[in-house]
């Protein structure tokens, strides 16, 4: 399963995307896991929001192979 990165998230990956397992009946806070799993410099960060399909996804929502996921580090500026 691909999911897009931008920001710190692609910084921390190294690239625009990183693969991962796809699980049947996969939750966004099953995804949360895995991805510090793999890449625990995520804890670092003071929030990571994960978007499916184009809108902010709560822990519970199930992931399908043919969505689109994207994680959203936290956001700066002013």
């Amino acid at each position: 399963m691909k999911v897009l990165t931008f920001g710190i998230a692609k910084d921390i990956v190294g690239g625009p995307e990183m693969d991962l397992p796809y699980i049947k009946n996969m939750t966004v806070a099953a995804l949360k896991k895995a991805v510090l799993e793999k890449y625990p410099q995520f804890g670092k960060l003071n929030s990571l929001a994960i978007a499916v399909n184009n809108e902010y996804a709560d822990d519970h929502q199930i992931i399908t192979p043919q969505d689109e996921i994207v994680l959203i580090p936290p956001v700066s500026g002013g």
